[in-house]
């Protein structure tokens, strides 16, 4: 039997926690990035609940070479254990993982999966504000170095 192939898929992941707050920003901003509409996965759900349907569902459905996109990384997961999880599980299917905002969540570059070493090390220890604060200095640190490198290079 032949082998289907299917050409690797732009997809978005889109939550909010409260019926009140509107799931457009988030789409219209996953749109621009080059998400097609019946490849954008949304949710009305709290991050903190593991049982999240429309995750779950996209996740199952990964193959190889698709591109996970999150607006922020908040929309995917609220601590660094469970962000490790699922995009460890991204990119155990061969997927990559990127957030718009924080560009330095990109896994498909060297910085990329350097952040994921790392956070897989913070997801280690004890779920933490301080390691969540870690994190983010890091990310910080990384912003700013880049910046020093680049002035540096002229």
């Amino acid at each position: 039997m032949a082998e289907t192939h299917r050409e690797p898929r732009l997809g978005g992941y889109a939550r909010i926690s409260t019926y009140g707050q509107p799931l457009d920003n988030q789409l219209k901003q996953l749109r621009a990035a080059g998400c097609s509409s019946r490849n954008i996965y949304r949710e009305n759900v709290t991050g903190a609940r593991p049982e999240r349907r429309e995750l779950l569902r996209m996740l199952d459905r990964l193959a190889p070479g698709d591109v996970v996109t999150v607006t922020r990384i908040d929309r995917l997961a609220r601590s660094t254990v469970d962000l490790f999880g699922i995009v460890k599980r991204i990119v155990d299917a061969k997927a990559k993982f990127r957030s718009l905002a924080e560009p330095w969540a990109d896994t498909s570059t060297r910085t990329g999966r350097l952040m994921l070493a790392v956070l897989g090390g913070l997801a280690d220890e004890r779920p933490s504000d301080g390691a969540r604060r870690a994190l983010e200095e890091l990310a910080r640190s990384y912003n700013v170095s880049r910046v020093t490198i680049s002035r540096l290079r002229g």
